[in-house]
């Protein structure tokens, strides 16, 4: 494979794991190459701007990539003033670009003709594109650098560019920049209808707390339990509560499986709701708190909301001191990972589209169902989705009645094997 040929495979490669097949895709071409058709898309257009930078169109695209393109534009940023009005709250723009670190060695490869001559090009940092999306209206979701090694050596490059050009530090030195954004839409105060979904085991005496201090969001919220094999009459609690609070919407179920992640998808399957939510059942997170998940997320300031515990300070007993250095390890890990801030993985409290929660079911093949507690299937899908995360400060109390179902030792392992597992389905790709 010659070294043209590596670069352009491996550009294709993170176009490919960042859009689906099938979707609505606009490309501005780069001069000498396309990737449109590799892409699958459902219906693509093409367009090159190097001759005629007007983009006539008058259609909306779920996805609008710039693959090198960037670097030979004459004017950036009326490109991406054209693009403002080709999308729609949930599209994403994704564009590369070369670190300009890279500039003195591309020129001399060109001189010692490894290298085809090029038109002068733009040298662009990551500020002057931050500057140039936040102008036209859009907000930076992901950025990142890959493609350390451009030289193709059997087996030597993929393990560089995959593993090693990964790494903290050494990954400021690879060739390629890349941006994910989308749109900054203030939306119109549309009443969205909410359900929030209550996993329950051995919460009996939560229950008819968690109905009458949950508040009420939106055009309706929908309350639906699920309860998990308890052993304490939390089922039987579930019913007299139901029959007691007749005027709210609440449902019930028994989730046939185990485990946290069983119930909520459980839970998840029979909403109506616009908005999904998760609240645990032991009320650590006051019910109170869900409020601000409903504004952030029907505002559209964000798409996948979590709850961050780390913030303010936490009843005694609330939380171990063991748990508390496990959240921290996680946090700089995932943060790391996913290319976006997540300060608390392990909050329970998450709030997400019933639109994006499909979409994230239909691509759960990528992962596999391999998540017991149910966050992380949200967090990677939310992830590989490039959703925009929002984290909302709780405050995290003890829990007034019962035990706790999580094993620190036990359920901390499985989260290290999660955590090796996604780093290959995310970062090391």
């Amino acid at each position: 494979m010659k070294n043209k040929q590596y670069y352009y495979q491996n550009l294709l490669s993170f176009y490919q794991f960042n859009i689906p097949a099938n979707c609505h895709l606009l490309e501005i071409r780069n001069k000498n190459y396309s990737i449109l058709k590799k892409l699958k898309p459902r219906k693509g257009v093409c367009v090159d701007l190097f001759n005629n930078q007007n983009l006539n169109l008058k259609e909306k695209f779920e996805y609008l990539i710039l693959p090198d393109s960037l670097n030979q534009l004459d004017d950036i940023q009326k490109v991406i003033h054209q693009l403002r009005s080709l999308v729609t709250p949930e599209s994403r723009i994704i564009l590369n670009y070369y670190n300009f670190f890279w500039s003195p060695l591309l020129m001399l490869a060109e001189k010692l003709g490894l290298r085809k001559k090029q038109k002068q090009s733009n040298w662009l940092s990551s500020d002057d594109i931050y500057n140039l999306l936040a102008l036209e209206g859009f907000e930076i979701i992901k950025t990142g650098k890959r493609f350390l090694f451009p030289i193709y050596l059997p087996v030597v490059s993929n393990l560089i560019n995959r593993y090693i050009g990964n790494l903290p530090i050494v990954n400021k030195l690879c060739l390629i920049n890349y941006i994910i954004a989308r749109p900054i839409i203030i939306k119109k105060d549309k009443q969205l209808t909410v359900s929030v979904v209550i996993p329950a085991r051995n919460e009996k005496g939560n229950i008819e707390n968690a109905v009458k201090r949950l508040p009420k969001m939106g055009q309706h919220t929908e309350i639906i339990f699920v309860e998990g094999h308890s052993k304490d009459g939390t089922y039987q609690e579930i019913k007299r509560v139901t029959k007691k609070y007749k005027s709210l919407d609440i449902k019930y179920t028994k989730q046939d499986g185990v485990g946290k992640g069983d119930a909520v998808k459980k839970g998840f399957a029979v909403a109506q709701g616009d908005i999904l939510m998760i609240l645990d059942a032991d009320l650590t997170v006051a019910p109170e708190e869900l409020l601000k998940f409903y504004f952030a997320i029907a505002s559209g300031k964000g798409e996948f909301i979590n709850g961050s515990r780390l913030v303010y300070p936490m009843e005694k007993q609330a939380m171990r001191t063991l748990n508390i250095l496990g959240n921290k390890f996680f946090s700089i890990a995932f943060s790391w990972m996913l290319s976006q801030k997540i300060k608390d993985t392990l909050c329970g409290t998450k709030a997400i589209s019933l639109k994006n929660y499909r979409k994230i079911v239909a691509n759960q093949g990528y992962f596999g169902d391999f998540d017991p507690f149910g966050d992380f299937d949200l967090i990677f899908g939310s992830a590989k989705l490039n959703l925009k995360f929002i984290e909302i400060p709780i405050k995290y109390k003890a829990r007034k009645y019962g035990e706790t179902n999580i094993s620190r030792f036990k359920h901390g392992w499985l989260l290290l094997k999660m955590t090796l597992f996604s780093l290959r389905k995310i970062k090391f790709v």
